[in-house]
């Protein structure tokens, strides 16, 4: 199991779940898959169909929208699309929504976890890879009625590594599966090189004002 992105899942009528969806790797093929859980001591694990099922970084939004469960994926291993389901486990191809921009982005952009969902609309971590495999952490806001939409962007890294920070199990490597934010306060746990784990926070207001 790897890159867990774990959201706490308010339904419709208020019951809450623990969903997690993750990349199953069973030394020679991957797929896609999901966890339920509502007590941590038992997990279901389904698998995961559909076109927009192809690739790593599916995360799921907090709630439906318009009456469907929303996804983040990453299905043509270089931007964010938008993919819808009926019932969780079926996958549309989507539609893209946030394609490399900047020049630390520029090979690949993907999520880092589930969209956080503000007053201003759903807040998604992202990570960039650039020139030499260098891995950026970014931002980006999405509105929050149609995420298909992208209102803003972070044009500077939010986290890039330290230069004694590139060595290790992979190299260059900065990589997140979530976050949350308390009293308009972003928590991020993040990893770097494969090899330990640190803790950022910022502002939320700080964080939207620097974004264009």
């Amino acid at each position: 199991m790897e890159d867990l992105r774990l959201v706490r899942f308010v339904d419709d009528d208020g019951n809450a779940t623990y969903l997690g969806t993750y990349t199953a790797f069973s030394g020679a093929e991957i797929r896609q898959e999901i966890l339920r859980t509502t007590d941590f001591k038992t997990v279901d694990l389904t698998a995961l169909r559909g076109p927009g099922t192809d690739n790593k970084g599916m995360a799921l939004f907090p709630r439906k929208i318009d009456g469907r469960y929303a996804m983040l994926g990453r299905q043509d291993h270089e931007n964010i699309w938008l993919q819808r389901s009926d019932d969780l486990y079926n996958w549309d191809a989507g539609v893209k929504i946030v394609a490399p921009c900047f020049s630390w982005e520029i090979v690949q952009i993907g999520n880092c976890g589930s969209p956080i969902e503000l007053d201003e609309g759903w807040l998604v971590i992202t990570h960039g890879v650039g020139a030499v495999r260098n891995y950026c952490l970014g931002a980006c806001l999405l509105d929050k009625q149609d995420p298909s939409k992208l209102l803003a962007r972070l044009g500077e890294p939010l986290i890039r590594p330290d230069p004694g920070d590139h060595d290790g199990y992979v190299p260059n490597v900065l990589d997140s599966c979530g976050a949350m934010v308390h009293q308009r306060t972003l928590l991020l746990p993040y990893a770097i090189a494969d090899s330990f784990t640190t803790f950022a926070s910022v502002s939320i207001d700080a964080l939207l004002a620097a974004m264009e």
